[in-house]
């Protein structure tokens, strides 16, 4: 038979077994998708919830491909929902504006009058001039009252977004800190053992060091944890077939600004790279790589020479070696762009790119790599450049 008959669902399997299980899932998704109606947010945020819970027994990768999709799915019935009622609200808000349009012309006579009845000199009465100049005057009188109602309506339409982006930011910015020290928390004491995970993506990897065993049953996307000293980066880090979507979603999947830690899609932690990448959002709030900026300044160095990144396979200590700022490059300039390297060919390529990092650092570390040591780049956005900017630490595995 030939190979591209073993493929479902854009999965490709080597044996009849792998493909009979993968045939499995896809029957298992078909009977899904015809209970579930597919248009309905509330029937779809269902069944992300039984996904996620295991209540649909899946075989191979195909069921993690499926959760991700419902997730997308989700996340875009949520945002349509919330469209149409911000939609809803301003169609309520402009006809609750428009309400008391009768009564201007009256208002408009007594305010005139009160107006002209401040003089000390006997003022001119609406009824003293002529008939078109009465008109003016009450059209004059007419629009200014719509204007101020209508900066009225504004002003307040500001007050309650404004109240609305706070409560709901600081709700998730708590809820985000809950959730990952509720993460931290699964954390198992580290005696040093391992365990064996029986799922078909762990095959012909090592063993999972069982401190990690509970997280990665939760979500196997799950590559390793990241701690810094003086950061506030305590956090996981994931890796999925793209370097797109744990950019907006979290540990849980859950749709987030804040996004995750995320290894490099072309990294492979069980086979540690020469170079492991780990991409971050430089959150305003601190979140995520929001401090790795503290680098930039030699004397934080000097206190946080070291930090760790444990894979799910192995721990590891990093010393510090160079700190530097960077940008996304053109593809057809030619130029050193440290996002590009992962593994070097030779001692060589090695030692060219060791070179050209080391040109780029803001301080010197003392500390060097050779061919042969393990890397770890974190990566974030540069708030000191515009657009393009990246803010880079390397360092190299010490234990």
């Amino acid at each position: 038979m030939n190979i591209e008959t073993y493929e479902v669902r854009g999965r490709q399997f080597r044996t009849k077994a792998d493909y009979a299980r993968g045939f499995r899932d896809n029957q298992t998704i078909e009977r899904i998708e015809r209970e579930v109606d597919m248009l309905d947010p509330q029937a779809v945020e269902s069944l992300l919830t039984d996904l996620k819970r295991g209540r649909y027994q899946f075989e191979t990768l195909i069921g993690d491909d499926y959760t991700e999709e419902i997730s997308e799915l989700a996340e875009k019935l949520r945002a349509e929902a919330e469209a149409e009622a911000e939609a809803g609200k301003k169609r309520k808000g402009f006809k609750s504006s428009r309400g008391g349009k009768g009564t201007t012309s009256a208002a408009a006579s007594k305010t005139g009058a009160s107006k002209t009845g401040s003089s000390r000199k006997k003022p001119k009465e609406l009824s003293d001039y002529d008939e078109d100049m009465q008109r003016e005057i009450i059209k004059v009188l007419k629009r200014d009252q719509l204007k101020r109602r209508f900066m009225m309506v504004v002003l307040a339409l500001c007050i309650l977004g404004s109240v609305g982006y706070l409560v709901v930011y600081f709700s998730l910015y708590e809820k985000n800190d809950i959730e990952y020290t509720e993460l931290a928390e699964l954390k198992q004491e580290d005696t040093g053992g391992t365990v064996v995970i029986n799922y078909e993506e762990a095959k012909d990897k090592p063993p999972v060091l069982k401190k990690y065993e509970k997280l990665y049953q939760k979500n196997r996307k799950l590559v390793g944890w990241l701690k810094i000293e003086g950061c506030d980066i305590d956090y996981p880090v994931m890796q999925t077939s793209n370097n797109e979507y744990y950019l907006d979603h979290n540990y849980n999947q859950d749709y987030d600004k804040n996004g995750s830690l995320f290894l490099d899609k072309d990294c492979t932690p069980a086979f540690p790279n020469d170079n492991m990448i780990i991409y971050g959002h430089h959150m305003k709030s601190g979140k995520m790589f929001g401090k790795l900026n503290n680098y930039s300044k030699q004397d934080f160095w000097e206190k946080h020479p070291n930090f760790t990144f444990d894979t799910i396979y192995e721990t590891g200590t990093y010393a510090v070696m160079y700190v530097f700022r960077s940008k996304i490059y053109a593809q057809d300039e030619i130029v050193f762009k440290y996002y590009q390297f992962i593994d070097a060919s030779s001692a060589d390529e090695f030692d060219s790119n060791m070179d050209a990092m080391a040109d780029m650092a803001l301080y010197d570390t003392g500390v060097t790599a050779v061919y042969g040591d393990k890397l770890i780049t974190l990566s974030t956005c540069d708030n000191a450049e515009s657009g393009e900017g990246r803010f880079v630490v390397v360092a190299k595995k010490i234990s």
